[in-house]
């Protein structure tokens, strides 16, 4: 292997690393806001946690986040805007990281 190939290797692997780890920072983020909603809407325990397993299956319909989006604030109702939940979300998807940072 050259010089250039073993960079290139590199580089890919850096790729799919950084991807990987957003996916599951998108994940977490999900998990979190759909326990914050389940709190929101007065659901505990093994409710909020099945939940918030519906939010995080919800991103998986088209790509971007508003899908999940959507379906929070149908869930919600009058509860939050999806301006709220989208600005939840982002707050959330730092925590989200940060999570992960300490987990490795």
């Amino acid at each position: 292997m050259t010089a250039f190939d073993d960079r290139e290797s590199a580089f890919e692997n850096k790729f799919a690393h950084d991807e990987e780890m957003k996916f599951r920072a998108e994940a977490r983020r999900n998990k979190l806001l759909g326990l914050w909603a389940a709190e929101l809407l007065g659901k505990t325990g093994d409710d909020a946690n099945a939940y918030a397993r519906e939010v995080i299956k919800s991103d998986f319909e088209e790509a971007g986040h508003e899908d999940v989006v959507r379906k929070v604030s149908g869930d919600l109702g009058d509860i939050a805007t999806a301006d709220e939940i989208r600005t939840k979300m982002a707050d959330l998807l730092i925590v989200a990281k940060g999570q992960l940072m300490k987990e490795l």
